[in-house]
């Protein structure tokens, strides 16, 4: 039996593609319209809101923003998140452009120095969040056609995402109090842009934010797929046995697969408990879904950075965002 395990668990990556191939082909004209839908999806919404942010931060990363933005935010940023002044320019562009822009600021960091990797790891956990433009724009007033329900769930999710940057930087101070940094304390200005290299700067900066995106359509592709076969096969009716109803159980686990599907999926429940959508949506906002830390983890690993932290932030940020919502639903008109 052990030996059977052992096995599995050597070749767990082989069947897994296998299987993934093997739903392609039995269930190919359902994968061909996820396709089809989830690159629209990425053409018409991911493209245009998130490609100027991308090649926005590619090039300010390379100027002394951030170093200067650290040097003044460090007296505020070291004593709340035991991080250095950067991570506030991380969290505030994270927040600014969404998903994964925080990802791609932390590794750039840890990649030049500014912080050690447990920094990283644990900055990981608290600069990747959802967009406000995303969550007023997209889920507030294109789904759930509610302004005041966007804005509830953006001070909701930031107050959650603050939450897990100072109770991660409490425990890191509390256990590891003594850990060296050994950072520099300034990028190499070989890399800071100047005229001379300006259009250098400037087509990779494309180039990486086009790759970015093309990274996060494959994974919005692959999940968008999983989850028109689970509905295919009625997946979502073994959860019935739960009490909880088929439309908020195949919303809440949709979007722990893929966050935009769930929280649409959320929106349109049909109960006359709006509240309870609202919440579920607020978790699915903290949490980010499986699809989101697989991008992650795509930038994270070619930097050596460890996710474990940032899943276990992003489980307990879904669950304070909830928790928040609910408490401040008693006090938020909708």
């Amino acid at each position: 039996m052990y030996k059977f395990i052992l096995k599995l668990k050597r070749n767990i990556l082989t069947i897994i593609i296998c299987l993934f191939l093997f739903i392609i082909f039995v269930f190919s004209e359902k994968s061909i319209i996820a396709t089809k839908n989830a690159i629209f999806l990425w053409s018409t919404c991911i493209v245009p809101s998130l490609f100027p942010f991308f090649l926005a931060t590619e090039l300010l990363n390379k100027t002394k923003v951030p170093e200067l933005i650290g040097k003044h935010f460090n007296k505020f940023i070291q004593p709340l998140f035991y991080l250095p002044g950067e991570a506030f320019y991380a969290f505030f562009i994270g927040i600014l452009c969404g998903y994964p822009t925080g990802t791609k600021i932390v590794s750039d960091f840890y990649n030049t120095g500014i912080c050690t990797k447990h920094e990283a790891e644990r900055m990981l956990a608290f600069t990747n969040n959802s967009s406000p433009l995303f969550i007023i724009g997209t889920v507030g007033i294109s789904f759930f056609s509610n302004s005041r329900i966007g804005i509830l769930l953006l001070i909701t999710h930031l107050l959650s995402s603050i939450s897990i940057g100072i109770l991660f930087g409490y425990f890191c101070r509390l256990f590891f109090n003594s850990e060296k940094r050994s950072v520099k304390t300034s990028i190499n200005s070989s890399k800071k842009i100047c005229i001379n290299n300006f259009g250098d700067s400037l087509t990779s900066g494309i180039i990486s934010s086009v790759n970015t995106l093309f990274t996060i359509c494959g994974f919005i592709i692959i999940f968008s797929i999983i989850i028109s076969v689970l509905n295919s096969i009625d997946f979502f009716d073994i959860f019935k046995f739960t009490g909880i109803p088929v439309t908020q159980s195949k919303a809440f686990f949709s979007g722990i697969i893929e966050l935009t599907t769930g929280v649409n999926l959320a929106s349109n429940i049909l109960n006359n408990n709006l509240s309870t959508n609202v919440i579920i949506c607020s978790f699915l906002l903290g949490f980010g879904g499986l699809s989101v830390l697989l991008q992650v983890f795509s930038i994270s690993s070619k930097y050596g950075l460890s996710i474990k932290l940032y899943f276990f932030g992003k489980v307990l940020q879904g669950i304070l965002s909830a928790t928040y919502t609910f408490i401040l639903l008693n006090y938020f008109s909708l």
